[in-house]
């Protein structure tokens, strides 16, 4: 059936991404009103201490994955000037938005598994040695050696009782 589709024309399957996505985003500004109104009521807290935040960024991502999805398909591209507010520049300037939102509320274990934001994040967080060899990284002086390094800095000389001078 859809080698007789003409060039250029999208299948009406595709067309439910338009559509879908259209809802999404309807339903993410509609949530996100709601959690903002509980969150005033449960203390003024902060959307992103809100227990269920974890389920906005899923519908972030979502959106995210439905609007690319539309981008990739040119042929969808008549039907989004119809459909969508500001045609295919607002699609292209909304899904920026949710992106950017979704990027930047995103904890590290949800980033997906792909080698240029591994190397972001490397690039970000900087080299880091591999100290795993060495089982005292990161242990710091003992309290003995601390106290003794801080009577050297100020010229104390030590008062122990004589059996603690035969250790």
């Amino acid at each position: 059936m859809e080698q007789n589709r003409p060039t250029g024309q999208a299948n009406t399957s595709d067309l439910w991404y338009i559509d879908n996505y259209i809802l999404l985003k309807d339903y993410y500004d509609r949530t996100i009103s709601r959690i903002a109104a509980r969150c005033v009521r449960k203390g003024n807290i902060a959307i992103e201490d809100y227990p269920f935040f974890g389920y906005i960024l899923d519908v972030l991502e979502e959106i995210s994955e439905t609007g690319e999805y539309i981008l990739e398909h040119r042929e969808l591209y008549p039907y989004v000037e119809r459909k969508i507010a500001g045609g295919l520049n607002g699609l292209k300037r909304t899904l920026t938005e949710y992106q950017n939102e979704l990027r930047s509320n995103s904890t590290p274990d949800m980033i997906k598994e792909d080698s240029r934001e591994v190397e972001k994040m490397k690039q970000a967080l900087g080299t880091v040695d591999d100290k795993a060899a060495d089982p005292t990284v990161g242990a710091g002086m003992g309290m003995d050696q601390l106290m003794e390094k801080l009577m050297q800095e100020n010229n104390i000389t030590p008062n122990f009782p004589a059996q603690e001078e035969k250790k």
